[in-house]
């Protein structure tokens, strides 16, 4: 929005010199005139920064649609991948929610009061979970876990 801004009081700019050697030439001041000229190359100069800079701004705009769209289907790619894990480790729907909540970063003790089970119960069911996706703890999943994503995406 500030770089809209800032090309909008260009414009204003560049129609304020414009409009003012228009002026100067019907009040019969000629182009040989050093100050005159000197408006006329402000005033095409400021008026090609416009274009220019408008066009850039659509061209940026454009580009961040099209990575917003990329990265919209780069999850969409990610939760794909999630379930295809999920259902390589034959996780339960009980234990695909724990590990959802493990992979978004939530501790033991917060998917307990966020489940209203007990932390013992999300502890045994975390160590499910490790055991079937054959890693030690929390650390050695997520590691495991960004590798087959990595993997994944050099296919």
């Amino acid at each position: 929005m500030t770089l809209a801004a800032l090309i909008l009081l260009q414009a204003l700019c560049a129609m304020f010199f414009v409009g003012d050697v228009i002026i100067d030439l019907n009040d019969g001041d000629h182009l040989d005139d050093l100050h005159l000229i000197l408006e006329a190359v402000a005033a095409l100069t400021l008026t090609a920064g416009v274009i220019y800079l408008m066009r850039e701004l659509r061209e940026l705009l454009n580009r961040m649609s099209e990575m917003e769209f990329g990265i919209r289907a780069a999850r969409g790619e990610m939760a794909m991948l999630i379930e295809a894990l999920f259902d390589q480790w034959r996780l339960t729907p009980s234990e695909r929610e724990i590990a959802f909540l493990v992979l978004k970063g939530i501790d033991n003790d917060a998917i307990a009061h966020m489940r209203g089970t007990a932390q013992g119960t999300v502890r045994a069911q975390c160590t499910r979970i490790y055991a079937k996706a054959e890693v030690d703890g929390r650390a050695q999943f997520l590691s495991i876990f960004m590798e087959e994503l990595l993997h994944s995406g050099e296919q």
